[in-house]
């Protein structure tokens, strides 16, 4: 069975019963070495957790004495990988559960280049394009991907550890344009919505802005 959760978040893995048999021992186990770390004897009325060889489960692991559930709390990527189930008693049974854990998605970041004002001779002053860059740091096996409305406009997948992504997109300054850009792993995203407005400015507006100021400095120094 496949489990994935997101870092920080905590992971229930479950048995196929719904209450310990009194002749039941249950272990469950890690990794490719299969430590040890939980055991139910009930009749001994033995209900342990461990630490894992290393410690990496310390002050983790709750172990359900009437079910035998296994729950893994604040999940790091060092808990990602095989946990085994066996159960023997009345019945012998076993469970093999593959954990993958998903670092938690950083908010990606819009910026422009206010002096990228240009426009093709053919535009009109309406049709001017704004030059975007959607960023995120530190992520590793995701999808970065721009919007327009919800209609995929491009997308960079990556499946390394701990990189920067960056894709670029040129769009119309107009308005009712919707555009979003959004970061997303298997199990979550993150989503971030451009404002055209705040971010590009029309060679038009550009030139009148740059006029005023123009004007206001001449004007002062008239005075």
């Amino acid at each position: 069975e496949s489990v994935s959760v997101t870092e920080g978040d905590y992971v229930t893995l479950k048995t196929n019963v719904t209450e310990v048999q009194q002749a039941d021992d249950i272990l469950w186990k890690f990794g490719l070495e299969k430590s040890v770390i939980a055991k139910i004897k009930k009749q001994q009325q033995i209900f342990s957790t461990f630490n894992g060889t290393d410690g990496r489960f310390r002050d983790r692991l709750k172990l359900d004495i009437q079910t035998g559930f296994l729950t893994i709390t604040n999940i790091t990527t060092k808990h990602a990988g095989l946990y085994e189930l066996d159960i023997t008693g009345e019945k012998l049974s076993s469970k093999t559960f593959s954990v993958s854990v998903y670092a938690r998605l950083p908010v990606p970041v819009i910026s422009s280049n206010s002096s990228q004002c240009s426009s093709s001779s053919s535009s009109s002053s309406s049709q001017q394009n704004c030059s975007l860059v959607c960023s995120v740091v530190n992520v590793g096996h995701v999808t970065l991907s721009w919007y327009k409305g919800n209609s995929l406009l491009s997308s960079i997948s990556v499946s390394d550890l701990s990189i920067s992504l960056s894709l670029p997109l040129e769009v119309e300054y107009q308005e009712k344009n919707t555009y979003s850009c959004v970061l997303n792993n298997p199990i979550s995203n993150q989503t971030t919505h451009l404002d055209i407005t705040q971010l590009c400015h029309t060679c038009a507006g550009m030139a009148a802005l740059t006029l005023t100021l123009i004007y206001s400095q001449l004007y002062s120094a008239d005075v």
